[in-house]
């Protein structure tokens, strides 16, 4: 089938704003949005500007706006987003990111916020130098963490949120996921080192139950109900030391 695959670009050394090009493509139905734009590097422009990796959905590399919603290049088939012959099918780059280039966008900060959650395990049961002891969990404890596990980190989740465009400073939903992911281990001390990212205007409470970062997660993780288990976690251990919480005020 031939359509036309429109493309937001800006190339910051030339361009004063972003602007829209198209390019023609004659694609199957069953070829990746991610085939469509190797096509137009390789044969029509090989000045475009986009992120690749393993091609298969697990680096996340590729993640940017197709026709307004946040996806994988590599995991969305034309037939996804393309009905017919003279279907337009628009791609831009991901929300709340500064542009380095096209599809290209600056992840630094997205990063500066993911490390504030220290993602990583603080063991609760060190294992002493030269010791060589494993930290068997059941089934239950596993299954305790495991969606959260599956997050690649591509941004499609922060992307996606409204929250960013009011208040830039918030942490996001996929540093939320990574805080998850460990204070559910019952390998890791959990809540407590990480309060200070957590339980914060710009943490948790700033999160308002949209639910598009859910929607739009290509690994399916349920990324709402991971943060709203922090908020109950942080509410339980603030009230056993008779503390309150930085969750805002109704009035």
């Amino acid at each position: 089938m031939n359509i036309t695959i429109t493309i937001e670009r800006y190339n910051p050394g030339e361009d004063s704003e972003l602007y829209e090009q198209s390019y023609p493509v004659s694609v199957t139905r069953e070829q990746r949005v991610l085939d469509a734009l190797i096509e137009i590097k390789r044969h029509q422009d090989a000045t475009l500007g986009f992120r690749y990796s393993c091609a298969h959905g697990v680096c996340g590399s590729d993640a940017m706006r197709i026709n307004g919603r946040e996806r994988l290049a590599c995991k969305t088939l034309v037939k996804d987003v393309a009905a017919q012959d003279g279907d337009v099918v628009k791609l831009q780059p991901l929300r709340h990111f500064r542009v380095e280039r096209d599809l290209m966008v600056d992840q630094d900060g997205f990063f500066q916020k993911y490390r504030k959650v220290h993602p990583y395990l603080f063991a609760r049961n060190p294992v002493a130098k030269g010791e060589r002891r494993e930290q068997l969990q059941s089934v239950e404890e596993r299954a305790l963490f495991d969606d959260a596990t599956k997050c690649i980190l591509c941004g499609a989740c922060y992307s996606a949120c409204p929250v960013p465009a009011e208040r830039p400073s918030f942490i996001g939903p996929a540093a939320l996921v990574q805080a998850a992911r460990f204070v559910n281990d019952s390998r890791d001390k959990g809540l407590e080192p990480r309060l200070d990212a957590l339980d914060h205007a710009d943490g948790v409470w700033a999160c308002a139950g949209h639910f598009e970062c859910t929607r739009v997660c290509p690994r399916e993780i349920k990324v709402t109900k991971l943060i709203n288990q922090l908020k109950r976690h942080i509410r339980k251990y603030r009230e056993a030391r008779g503390e309150s919480t930085a969750e805002p005020k109704i009035e």
